[in-house]
C-alpha cells in the first residue's frame, strides 16, 4: 500500500470536529488490541485523532462484487474507493472499513483506500466470453463521487470503459461532481444504459450540515438533477436514509423538488444503524440534537422490532411498525401527488460488446 496526506484537515472547536462526521473512532472488531485515552495529560491526543485526509493506493484482485441481497435489485457493484469523506453520519458502508484495519468512524472520513487497477480487472472482466451483463452500480458502498475522484478521475474512467463494451451502469451519488461526466453520460443514455440516482435527504441545508458535512449542498442536488434531466440522461432521487425526528417531514418537499428538477422515480430507505454505526450515530445525536436524542433513538427503535438495526431481507431498509408505516404513506401520497412524470427505466443489454478491447487494439 501506497500513502498520501491530503491537505484538508477538519476544524477543531470546542472538541467538535467541524466537517467530520463521526465524532469517535469505534474499537475495529477484529482488532485485538484498542487504544483508550485515560490520562490526556500523558497521552497526546493527536494521537488517536489524526485529522487530516490520508489516501492509501492498493491493488486489489478483484473490484467487481457480486450483489446477493434481493432488496437492491442489482447483480454487480464497483467501488474504485473504500472509506468516503462525506462523513455521512448513517452510512452502512462503514463496517466494511473494519476489514481493511480501519475504524468504522474517524478512519472511515480519513483514511480512503484507492484502488488503482480497477480499470485493467474490469476490461479482464467484460473482454471474457462467460461475463454474463447485469447492471454495474457504481456507489454500492461508497460515493464514487467523492472528493478524491475530482483528481484523480477513476469513476470516468469506469465510465468510459462502460461505453466502450457498452455496458450497462447505474449511479448513486450526492456529488455534483457527476455533471461533469454528462459527456459520457449522455452516450450511455443514448442506448439506454445509464441511469442515475440523486441521494437528496432534506432541504434544511442546517441539518445537512451535520448529517452529510462534506457533500453538495441539496440546492446543488437539485441543480444537478436539472443538468442530467435537461441532458436526456434518465435520473431519479434517492431519499434515503429516513430518520425518524430527524428529516421524515421533509419527504414532500424533497420530491416536489426533485419532480420538478426532471426527476423521474423515485425511492427511499428507512436509517438502520448495524454494527458499529449504531454508538456512532448516537455520539452524534447526542452532540448535535440533546433535546431530541432519546425521541430519535427510540423511534428507530420502535422502527426495527427494538433494536436501531434489523437485517432481515424485505424488511431491514423499510422498517416496521407504526413510524414506519407512516413514513411509507408519506413517501407514497407525495409521489403520487407531485411526481407525474414517473416512469420505469429497462436497461438495454442487448448492445454489450465483449471483443470492443479487440477492436481497440486492432488499431495499432
Amino acid at each position: 500500500m501506497f500513502h498520501t496526506n491530503f491537505a484538508y484537515m477538519a476544524e477543531e472547536i470546542n472538541g467538535y470536529f467541524k466537517g467530520r462526521g463521526s465524532q469517535i473512532n469505534t474499537h475495529n472488531k477484529f482488532s485485538k488490541y484498542s487504544y483508550s485515552q485515560d490520562y490526556t495529560e500523558v497521552l497526546d491526543e493527536e494521537f488517536l485523532v489524526n485529522q487530516k485526509t490520508e489516501i492509501i493506493y492498493t491493488y486489489p484482485k478483484t473490484v467487481v462484487n457480486k450483489v446477493d441481497s434481493p432488496d437492491l435489485g442489482v447483480e454487480y457493484s464497483i467501488n474504485p474507493y473504500q472509506g468516503c469523506e462525506h462523513g455521512c453520519i448513517y452510512c452502512y458502508a462503514r463496517n466494511t472499513h473494519e476489514y481493511w484495519g480501519y475504524s468504522a468512524g474517524l478512519d472511515f472520513e480519513q483514511k480512503i483506500i484507492v484502488k488503482q487497477n480497477v480499470i485493467e480487472i474490469l476490461e479482464k472482466n467484460f473482454s471474457n466470453k462467460k461475463w454474463e451483463v447485469k447492471p454495474l452500480m457504481l456507489s454500492g458502498n461508497t460515493d464514487c463521487y467523492q472528493p478524491v475522484e475530482k483528481q484523480l478521475g477513476i469513476t470516468r474512467r469506469i465510465l468510459q470503459t462502460c461505453l466502450k463494451y457498452k455496458h450497462p451502469v447505474s449511479i448513486i451519488t450526492k456529488n455534483a461532481l457527476v455533471t461533469r461526466d454528462i459527456d459520457i453520460l449522455q452516450e450511455l443514455a443514448r442506448e439506454n444504459l445509464v441511469h442515475v440516482m440523486i441521494s437528496i435527504t432534506g432541504t434544511d441545508e442546517s441539518i445537512r450540515q451535520k448529517l452529510e458535512p462534506r457533500t453538495t449542498t441539496y440546492k446543488n442536488r437539485f441543480r444537478v438533477l436539472e443538468s442530467l434531466s435537461h441532458a436526456g440522461i434518465p435520473c431519479g432521487v434517492m431519499v434515503a436514509p429516513i430518520i425518524p425526528g430527524i428529516n421524515n417531514h421533509e419527504i414532500p418537499d424533497v420530491i416536489e423538488a426533485a419532480a420538478k428538477a426532471g426527476a423521474t422515480s423515485a425511492g427511499y430507505t428507512m436509517v438502520r444503524l448495524n454494527g458499529a454505526i449504531g454508538p456512532i450515530f448516537k455520539d452524534w445525536l447526542v452532540k448535535n440534537f440533546p433535546d431530541r436524542a432519546d425521541k430519535v433513538w427510540n423511534q428507530i427503535c420502535h422502527s426495527h422490532g427494538g433494536n436501531v438495526n434489523d437485517s432481515r431481507f424485505g424488511v431491514r431498509m423499510r422498517g416496521e411498525g407504526k413510524m414506519a408505516d407512516s413514513i411509507k404513506m408519506l413517501f407514497s401520497i407525495s409521489k403520487k401527488r407531485f411526481m407525474k412524470n414517473e416512469s420505469d427505466f429497462e436497461f438495454n443489454f442487448n448492445a454489450f460488446n465483449h471483443r470492443a478491447g479487440e477492436a481497440q487494439l486492432s488499431l495499432f
